[in-house]
């Protein structure tokens, strides 16, 4: 593996971990605006599963195997 691609494969956890992070946010703050308030341990547990996710994609990246398979392998 390249250093560019192992560059390229740490921007895109970054992205992605941001993105879910930001989801998260914008649906607490949905729920505050209509007073449904979400415990603190509800979002620790989702922070908790973006770490996995982000941690199964570092060890795909390190391992070299794909995070998604979105077509099947053709074979016989």
């Amino acid at each position: 593996m390249s250093l560019a691609g192992l560059l390229l494969g740490v921007i895109n956890i970054a992205i992605v971990v941001a993105v879910l992070v930001l989801i998260g946010a914008v649906i607490v703050m949905l729920a505050n605006w209509f007073q449904w308030p979400i415990d603190w341990n509800v979002q620790r547990l989702y922070l908790l599963v973006v770490a996995l996710i982000a941690l199964y994609m570092v060890v795909a990246l390190l391992l070299g195997m794909p995070t998604i398979h979105v077509l099947a392998h053709a074979g016989g």
